[in-house]
């Protein structure tokens, strides 16, 4: 399985993470696939680093964040713009334009004219 995880990188009691994609198998600061950010949790301003793009695809294809990135991601707003691009299409895919819906309520209205 690939997961999204902190890699450790930084000096002694200063630490700074990657975030990469790796097999779930490798070491913690073992082998990976790429980096796709960095965090730095010692930093006040942009501490965090995201690139949005690939996060979005690797989390498409299906790898798993782990809790701490999975926050980082929440934080850096990708979960939630993939939650709303999900939520948006399911909304469209549902509606009914309005130019059939007015056929809809006219048609109606004669019957309903009709019968009276």
């Amino acid at each position: 399985m690939v997961r999204i995880r902190l890699r450790r990188v930084g000096r002694k009691k200063n630490p700074v993470y990657r975030i990469v994609v790796a097999d779930s198998q490798s070491p913690r600061d073992g082998k990976f696939i790429e980096v796709i950010g960095q965090y730095a949790p010692r930093q006040q301003e942009g501490a965090l680093n995201l690139k949005h793009d690939r996060a979005d695809y690797w989390l498409d294809v299906g790898a798993q964040p782990s809790d701490t990135v999975r926050s980082l991601l929440r934080r850096a707003g990708v979960l939630k713009a993939r939650h709303e691009r999900r939520l948006a299409g399911k909304l469209q895919s549902s509606a009914v334009p309005l130019a059939e819906r007015g056929a809809d309520a006219e048609g109606a209205e004669g019957a309903a004219d009709a019968t009276a």
